[in-house]
């Protein structure tokens, strides 16, 4: 099979639900996603694994209970593991996200998101 890029802005075209991570690519027992989101997630957290943030377009701010931080386009933010966090986005917002294979993303697999390749 010829080796072939991904095309975050291609994939992304395809996503049309807000919250919904896609697996775009795979790696060492991690799950490389894209996600559209809006306005307010839900208060989690990640017991087994840290979570990662990388803003590809607009803005995210991933409040903690010991600040927030805010992130724009080119800006990533790793939120320790087990920390309590909420990410809302004022307007649309484009993300990759990197995290081990099977970690929900509301911190418990009975409310998550079912995550599905694209």
């Amino acid at each position: 099979m010829k080796p072939e890029a991904v095309s975050l802005a291609r994939k992304l075209s395809l996503v049309a639900e807000r919250w919904s991570p896609k697996i775009v690519a795979s790696f060492n027992g991690h799950d490389v996603m894209v996600v559209k989101v809006k306005g307010r997630f839900l208060w989690h957290s990640h017991p087994e694994a840290d979570d990662f943030f990388l803003v590809l377009s607009g803005r995210l701010t991933i409040e903690m209970r010991e600040g927030a931080v805010t992130l724009g386009p080119g800006e990533l933010y790793v939120v320790p593991r087990g920390v309590e966090h909420c990410p809302v986005a004022e307007q649309e917002t484009e993300l990759l996200l990197i995290e081990p294979a099977g970690t929900p993303n509301t911190g418990d697999p009975r409310t998550a998101a079912i995550k599905t390749k694209i």
